[in-house]
């Protein structure tokens, strides 16, 4: 465990470095003047001039090496420093702190949802493969797959908010603001966590192992719980690890269309702002969020699967 944990943090630098190496690089390769666009940012698109640019550019050093400004950006990352904010002034991690919060309701929000609608409905699905319930499973799961996050948050906007009026379109005022941006990224998640749980299902009700322990007169109400739901976590739990990915992508996406004023939505303004160190802070909150994320999963697998603790 202790082996595995280390391998963990060796994964959170090499992310820290590349997360960090990137964004330095693609936010250089931006077409514009990069003093510009931070000008914009602090005074309005109105007001900015040559003047204010040229300030800016004196200010922050643009005109220097990049490889000067990359290695000061390596040496602030060493000594826990991100810098502040080329816009609000305001330090980055700061900022980080205030939004990480909005994100992480939103994803728990969301991971919750999910857990409760797709894997329940995959496991009855399973168990009664070929039945009414899993044709429609499978036509649900294609179809919320196969939008895009904010196809189907518009979607849920237009019947749920403007239709019916329940829930707020946007905004962060409370809990209804919560529950449609939750609702948009939990289909998605449902819908792929349902099929592996089918799946699954499916392949433990028709091991020899289960067969058996129903014939030794084991009562259907006992059998599943006790032979079936612990197999079926372990690829469930496994592959949300892999969903975690398709969580932080769709956090960019539906924070920016419902104004919900997380670390995706901040992402979005710093890349239009030519923020760099907001843009690198956020970029290396999220790249370390998901290594974070997945060492949890692979704890929660060897607790489940003793195969796992066996390979630890």
């Amino acid at each position: 465990m202790i082996a595995r944990l280390g391998q963990r943090l060796l994964q959170a630098l090499f992310v820290a470095l590349a997360v960090g190496a990137l964004t330095f690089a693609l936010m250089r390769l931006l077409p514009g003047d990069m003093a510009y666009r931070i000008a914009a940012g602090r005074y309005g698109y109105d007001f900015v001039s040559a003047e204010n640019a040229a300030a800016v550019r004196a200010e922050l050093g643009l005109e220097g090496p990049v490889w000067s400004a990359f290695a000061r950006w390596l040496w602030d990352i060493a000594t826990l420093d991100l810098g502040r904010s080329l816009v609000s002034g305001e330090p980055v991690l700061a900022e980080i702190g205030h939004q990480l919060g909005a994100s992480l309701t939103l994803a728990l929000a969301a991971v919750a949802l999910s857990l409760l609608l797709g894997p329940p409905l995959g496991m009855m699905a399973g168990r009664r493969a070929g039945g009414a319930l899993d044709r429609a499973l499978l036509v649900s799961a294609v179809v919320l797959r196969a939008l895009p996050p904010f196809v189907l948050g518009l979607i849920l906007v237009l019947v749920f908010a403007l239709s019916l009026g329940w829930f707020p379109a946007a905004g962060h005022a409370g809990w209804a603001n919560l529950v449609l941006p939750a609702a948009t990224l939990a289909l998605g998640l449902a819908a792929v966590s349902s099929r592996v749980a089918r799946d699954a299902t499916a392949e433990i009700v028709s091991a020899p192992f289960y067969a058996f322990a129903r014939l030794k007169g084991l009562p259907e109400a006992q059998l599943f719980p006790r032979h079936g739901l612990r197999n079926v976590s372990v690829p469930v739990v496994t592959y949300l690890g892999v969903q975690l990915v398709m969580l932080i992508e769709g956090v960019v996406v539906v924070e920016t269309l419902f104004a919900w004023p997380g670390i995706g939505h901040a992402l979005v303004h710093a890349i239009v702002q030519r923020d760099v160190p907001m843009v690198q802070g956020t970029a290396l909150a999220m790249g370390l969020i998901f290594v974070c994320l997945n060492a949890l999963v692979d704890l929660a697998n060897a607790r489940l699967d003793p195969r796992a603790r066996a390979a630890a």
